[in-house]
């Protein structure tokens, strides 16, 4: 049975983060990981992290202007001191809670002029990283229209290029359902760059005992892959996150 990180970007969101780390701790979640967390004070964090004994597995760069429609920067041509503010802000936070990775968010773009700005700010972030990890994600089209990073492929390709062992994959088991469907295969095709794996029902991103893939088979796969570390929660529940969580008992 796979160990699991809940996403507190969307559970709990009702609570402060460091009371939402209690509460990830307090239904047996083994570690825990986040989206945007720079509004609450790092020791207030680290507190709670002291407190609960879990690890913070993960936080994303901020998105940029998400009012004019920002959804990350480091893809975007002409706003890479923009798009390197927010990965030094990412990584000082980081760095401040011992979290273990940093997600670089792409951003909405496409073509050549887009994928040199993501690869060379993905060149800045491993050499800002140490010794963490620097993630990408590909988001589905649906979810996230205009996204440059959109396929495991893709991704893949950018991390071969840059060749850095602290470089890895954000493997998102619901954008690679709804975007390349077989999950299972793309998991084993991706086994060696992947950094983190997350998970949620396809097609609606509610909690994985729903939905078209089967989280029973998909969790046993990766059990198979020999993958030890905790599968990140990232759904959103359809109510209290408590409501939600009977696919973490060993008979569902």
């Amino acid at each position: 049975m796979p160990r699991f990180s809940a996403n507190l970007g969307f559970l709990w969101t009702e609570l402060a983060l460091p009371d939402a780390i209690r509460a990830a701790a307090g239904v047996g979640f083994d570690a825990v990981e986040c989206h945007w967390p720079y509004d609450t004070d790092a020791g207030d964090v680290c507190a709670a992290l002291r407190e609960t004994g879990l690890p913070l597995l993960g936080l994303n760069t901020r998105r940029g202007d998400v009012d004019a429609g920002d959804n990350g920067l480091a893809a975007l041509p002409g706003r890479e001191a923009e798009a390197r503010a927010a990965i030094d802000e990412a990584f000082d936070y980081a760095d401040a809670v011992n979290a273990g990775a940093v997600h670089v968010m792409a951003g909405i773009a496409d073509g050549a002029d887009a994928r040199q700005a993501f690869v060379s700010n993905l060149r800045y972030s491993v050499s800002r990283a140490g010794a963490r990890m620097v993630l990408v994600e590909p988001l589905n089209a649906f979810d996230a229209p205009g996204y440059f990073l959109n396929t495991t492929q893709q991704a893949c390709e950018i991390i071969k290029e840059i060749n850095a062992p602290n470089l890895k994959l954000m493997f998102d088991c619901y954008h690679v359902g709804r975007t390349e469907g077989d999950v299972v295969g793309q998991l084993h095709a991706c086994l060696d760059h992947i950094g983190h794996i997350q998970f949620a029902s396809v097609p609606d991103r509610g909690h994985p005992s729903g939905g078209r893939l089967d989280y029973q088979r998909v969790f046993a796969a990766i059990d198979a892959l020999g993958w030890k570390r905790p599968l990140g929660a990232e759904y959103r529940p359809n109510g209290p996150t408590e409501g939600s969580l009977g696919w973490m008992s060993p008979d569902k």
